[in-house]
């Protein structure tokens, strides 16, 4: 028997065809917004990145977005900006993406990706400077290539504050690596790195319209990008130093750096006239509110959270969720890629009362209509990122949330399959076999 939940979803659940008019209604939801947070339960889900993909092209080609801002390292992200914008040397697609060298490559290296990117490029040279749409990163784990590209830039514009930059970024060499530097900081061993690059971005700040003044107005992305670099490298160093403590220390640095880079964006474009409108994919951990969560009771916060705060009546929040299929993902962290399989959602979860309509893709909107009023109880909700580990599954892939705060609407596709990586793993290509039952056999 169908309950009364069931019969309102029903109702209310608009079918994905695959149609070009399939997102409509989530553009009527969008309206006048200036921010569309895209999330996704997992880092490695095919559909996830293609769904993401048709609804950004929309965006863009119909309500005039600029930008999309990803879940990745500002200075990766900013070589495929330069290819989209046909500044770079890069010959294709795959050449440009072949910055993301950190684990896990598969996030940004894969084949939706290498559709999107090229997407972007041939509408920019459609559409021209003034309509075009850039390609950014939001995250701050890329220290190291950070530095690189400051000290680069500096080598360009004004050597002498080249060798400053590298006598105060040298302290980091000591230590051999992020996580080393972070551990020996919260322990007391060595040189703390902290003073050195907040002089450094203090000083890149003080001179940028000097910078500007030499080169003129065409140097101006350049210059930004730098000062992101820098600024980027003192949330860093303030991350690898809190995250051997209290794990919503860290968290909340690092959601705090990518949303107030998102705001930064959103003013660095405002100068070619109208407001910009910017599109942010990232996992549904850090785009739905977290004060609709159990992050809340731990004192973590995210950027959906932020930017409903910062931009109020300005953001829309999309999460989607999947019932079973497979999954790119690693068994540990800096392991290799494997295709897995997904399990079934357990009994207690959205994406299993989603499952039992019977409808394998659809668009919810939790804004208007009785959606809202209809999933009001919280229940179990799934998150995997780069790591899935199905024989944990409910300690390590479940939380409690209240979605209908969480998200102003939910993307449901019930069997999913894995984002297919650039570069294929063994096990990614044997991927993981069905269960079978008895588990003896």
């Amino acid at each position: 028997m169908i309950s009364s939940i069931e019969q309102t979803l029903l109702h209310e659940a608009q079918p994905l065809s695959g149609a070009d008019d399939d997102y409509d209604g989530l553009l009527d939801l969008v309206g006048d917004a200036s921010v569309v947070l895209l999330g996704e339960a997992s880092h490695g889900t095919h559909e996830f990145y293609r769904e993401r993909a048709r609804i950004t092209r929309r965006l863009i080609e119909e309500r005039g977005f600029r930008g999309v801002a990803v879940e990745a390292d500002w200075p990766d992200a900013y070589r495929v900006n330069r290819y989209v914008h046909a500044a770079a040397d890069d010959a294709d697609a795959e050449e440009a993406l072949r910055g993301f060298r950190r684990f896990p490559t598969w996030m940004w290296r894969n084949a939706e990706m290498l559709d999107f990117v090229g997407w972007l490029r041939d509408h920019n040279e459609r559409a021209g400077f003034a309509r075009g749409a850039s390609f950014f990163g939001l995250d701050l784990y890329s220290l190291n290539s950070s530095v690189a590209e400051v000290i680069a830039y500096l080598e360009r514009v004004d050597p002498a504050a080249a060798e400053r930059a590298r006598e105060r970024y040298a302290c980091f060499e000591q230590f051999g690596g992020e996580q080393a530097y972070g551990r020996a900081a919260t322990l007391g061993i060595g040189e703390s790195c902290r003073q050195g690059v907040v002089a450094q971005l203090t000083e890149l700040q003080r001179l940028g319209n000097a910078y500007l003044r030499r080169d003129g107005v065409a140097a101006e992305d350049e210059q930004f990008y730098a000062e992101q670099n820098a600024r980027l490298v003192a949330s860093a160093e303030e991350y690898y130093r809190s995250m051997f403590g209290e794990p919503a220390s860290s968290w909340n640095l690092r959601d705090r750096h990518m949303a107030d880079t998102l705001g930064r964006l959103a003013h660095h474009l405002s100068r070619y006239g109208e407001p910009p409108k910017l599109v942010v994919w990232e996992h549904n951990s850090h785009i739905g509110d977290a004060r609709m969560t159990e992050m809340s009771g731990r004192g973590e916060l995210n950027v959906g959270q932020l930017a409903r705060q910062r931009w109020p009546e300005q953001v829309a929040l999309v999460g989607f969720t999947t019932y079973s299929g497979t999954v790119t993902a690693a068994s540990s962290w800096d392991a290799p890629a494997e295709r897995k399989r997904v399990r079934p959602a357990l009994q207690e979860s959205y994406e299993c009362l989603f499952h039992e309509l019977g409808k394998p893709r659809f668009f919810l909107d939790l804004v208007s209509g009785d959606a809202a009023q209809a999933l009001a109880e919280p229940r179990l909700e799934r998150a995997i990122g780069v790591i899935y580990r199905p024989e944990t599954e409910r300690a390590s892939h479940y939380f409690f949330a209240h979605l209908a705060g969480q998200f102003d609407a939910v993307i449901h596709i019930d069997e999913t399959r894995a984002v297919e990586p650039l570069e294929r793993t063994a096990g990614w290509e044997v991927g993981e076999p069905p269960e079978t039952y008895p588990s003896a056999l």
